[in-house]
């Protein structure tokens, strides 16, 4: 034993934990009989599992996805809740004593051993465990004993929790944004007739009284929107006329002095809501956990790590998925069929800085940032777009390019025309190479283009005619050589992000024959009930399919935005199930791909054909390092904080580099505690017993990918031979 294991184990606990221990053992006879009776706790754990063990075996399914004989979604549906508890016991005792480096805390490792803690705990005094530990034991043990139920709201109760959120559609919304960008503009004209804000673009020739006029054509412009965006905390106050208390005002502060960038644009720090009626009170919450920065992050910022570990590039060696890349910052490869191109362009930048983004490592390294001036394109960069899109025309499984950055859209017209034009002809050229290669030895062509983009949500002035008019054009010529699916990923993360400029802005794209999908952050503050499934019921009415739901990443940066993974569970078992397609209307789904022009309306009447309040189409999923986007895990362990740890499988639902067969398991111990996580919901004015449920969600399967987003046949058999990878 180590003597940090043993100190640990000394350390006395708490009165409440004391009396959470006493209620543990008072529910449970059978336990607190093995408890006191055992000579040690490795007799108790042998106890435990002998009498556990028999109970799993009564259902024989759950018994093989326990020894892992069997395993994917169809079985884990036949799992009752009882199981789970059985399930999480068992992998607790077959885990006990395992060391995991925890990539919450600096340099630290943690323990799990729940059974030796409730025992040194009920015969020691010891452990050192905390109240969270005890409360997530008692409804461990309350489910297996069938005291705590799973409860599945009714359709009723979904849309009840649905019509506490309100879109930037609503007319009481719209009046309140009014109001803001009239108050920021009058700041901004202030500080222009200070000297406070100087530019070769935006000054007054006009009058007084024509100035307000002035700033107002100027709000249509994309441009306005960068060159005033706010880079300092007084500032941001200012704008929200001084109502940042000042605690948080003391976290951004520090913040500015660590470096860490602020890019807040006037139209998307209108969508705050300030000073509002007492029953919108709370509405804007995730907007201002978005634009806002935790005590977490600042204290990280310096020592955040990649999370992506794939996003580790060191010239000439692979990635940790295996792939050889081109150049250290421009591609990012972890599946075989796709891999993301990052432009040496204004693309490197965003229209704002969300605080949980995953790409929060390259701000902190630089090679992000909102410089806009030096990142416009160097003379050089023809010659690399040439030497990236080389990289693809010559990768055999490569049929998929994710343009991204930073954002994609922040590049210029003459950017994106630029990488378009490579684009077709590097597709055009690997179309003609597979024409002289044998049949079976042809590589994948290219078939789905993509642009990551939040600008229709941060800055929806940026979808100018001119863009449209470049996409509907290089789609028409792309669709000619057989690229057939053209799609903007963007992220909208808060139905009160859909005002009419937004909507305006998806109209647009749509027009121009793209498909727009939405990738929502389950963000603590956008996990709150009935949340997730009114942001996508907003999205499909304005035309736009969800995509993915991913959890936040779980290092100590993201500790105050971190919901579970158990809360996302939970969010797809009851409540995106009332969006369920089912398998027989699957045809009808696919079928709006067919004439992308009517989209919205399809999408719609496809909704009231099949009685649905919404298109669940959307994953509930984690980006896993250096293994993907998966949802397929199961609760192995619990630190003395209560902290889960969970063993994490890839999503086996897609094809991923034959790298991920020789992983090591990815093991995440999650930043709060489910008992964490329920307070910071109750502070939030939640109902914490609508969530009650949350404790019990201890496994989970990837959901299958919606058949929409999966790729189109070729006429051909691709290669299996798998360039550009090293394993």
């Amino acid at each position: 034993m180590s003597k940090q294991l043993y100190l640990l184990d000394h350390i006395s606990i708490s009165v409440k934990s004391h009396r959470l221990l006493q209620q543990l053992l008072d529910e449970n006879p059978r336990l607190a009989e093995i408890i006191s009776s055992a000579k040690s706790f490795k007799k108790a754990q042998e106890e435990i599992k002998s009498w556990i063990l028999p109970l799993l075996k009564k259902n024989k399914d759950a018994y093989l996805y326990y020894t892992g004989e069997v395993d994917g979604r169809d079985v884990f549906k036949k799992l009752q809740w009882k199981d789970y508890a059985i399930i999480r016991i068992l992998d607790y005792i077959n885990h006990a004593d395992f060391k995991y480096k925890d990539l919450n805390i600096q340099k630290a490792y943690a323990y799990s051993n729940p059974f030796k803690m409730l025992w040194l705990a009920a015969n020691k005094g010891g452990s050192g465990a905390k109240p969270a530990f005890f409360l997530d034991m008692i409804y461990l043990f309350r489910q297996l004993t069938g005291k705590f139920k799973q409860d599945l709201p009714k359709l009723e109760q979904n849309l009840e929790w649905m019509e506490k959120w309100r879109t930037g559609l609503d007319t009481e919304i719209k009046e309140l944004h009014q109001a803001n960008k009239k108050r920021i503009i009058k700041r901004i004209i202030k500080n222009i007739n200070k000297g406070n804000i100087q530019d070769s673009k935006y000054f007054f020739k006009e009058d007084e009284k024509e100035k307000y006029q002035k700033v107002l054509e100027w709000w249509e412009e994309k441009t306005f929107h960068l060159r005033f965006a706010i880079k300092k905390a007084d500032t941001l106050n200012e704008y929200l006329d001084c109502s940042i208390d000042p605690d948080t005002m003391d976290i951004l502060y520090e913040a500015e002095n660590k470096g860490i960038p602020f890019f807040i644009n006037p139209y998307y720090l209108s969508l705050v809501l300030v000073d509002p009626p007492t029953h919108l009170i709370g509405l804007d919450m995730p907007i201002r956990n978005y634009m806002i920065y935790s005590k977490e992050l600042i204290d990280e910022y310096g020592n955040i790590r990649a999370w992506e570990k794939e996003d580790e590039v060191r010239p000439g060696k692979p990635n940790a998925a295996g792939w050889i890349l081109p150049t250290r910052n421009n591609v990012h490869r972890r599946y075989p069929e796709v891999a993301i191109l990052i432009p040496d362009t204004m693309g490197k930048a965003c229209g704002g800085l969300c605080a949980s983004c995953q790409r929060m490592y390259d701000f902190q390294s630089g090679n992000l940032n909102f410089n806009l001036d030096k990142l416009r394109p160097k003379q050089t960069w023809d010659e690399k777009l040439k030497k990236l899109l080389s990289y693809f025309e010559n990768d055999s499984q490569l049929r998929d390019i994710l343009i991204t950055g930073g954002d994609a859209l922040m590049s210029s017209d003459k950017s994106l025309e630029k990488i378009f034009n490579g684009i077709y002809e590097m597709a055009l050229r690997k179309i003609e190479a597979n024409k002289k290669r044998p049949e079976k030895e042809k590589y994948a062509e290219i078939l789905r283009i993509r642009l990551g983009t939040r600008l229709p949500v941060y800055l929806p002035q940026r979808i100018t005619d001119d863009l449209i008019h470049i996409l509907k054009e290089f789609k028409e010529k792309a669709s000619a050589i057989g690229i057939k699916k053209f799609i903007i990923q963007t992220h909208f993360e808060s139905p009160i992000e859909i005002t009419p400029e937004a909507k305006q802005s998806i109209e647009k794209l749509i027009s121009a024959g793209w498909i727009v999908t939405n990738q929502h952050v389950f963000i603590a503050s956008s996990s709150r009930r009935g949340h997730a499934n009114k942001l996508r019921q907003a999205l499909n009415q304005i035309g736009v399919l969800t995509y993915y739901n991913f959890s936040v990443k779980g290092y100590h940066e993201n500790t105050f935005n971190f919901a579970t993974n158990e809360r996302a569970v939970q969010e797809q078992l009851e409540e995106k199930i009332i969006g369920e397609i089912k398998k027989k209307d699957e045809a009808k789904l696919i079928k709006l791909l067919e004439d992308t022009a009517n989209i919205t309306d399809d999408i719609n009447l496809l909704r009231e054909e099949i009685d649905i309040p919404f298109l669940s189409t959307d994953r509930n999923v984690l980006n896993l390092p250096g293994v993907g986007k998966s949802l397929s895990y199961r609760t192995i362990g619990i630190t003395r904080y209560g902290r889960r740890i969970l063993k994490f499988e890839h999503d086996k639902n897609r094809t991923h580099s034959p790298v991920v067969d020789k992983m090591e398991d990815v093991i995440i111990i999650e930043s709060k505690s489910i008992a964490e996580y329920l307070d910071q919901l109750d502070s939030f004015g939640e109902d914490i017993k609508d969530y009650e449920g949350v404790w019990g969600y201890s496994i989970s399967e990837t959901e299958e990918r919606s058949p929409i987003f999966e790729y189109p046949e070729y006429d051909y058999s691709v290669t299996r031979q798998i360039t550009n990878l090293e394993i």
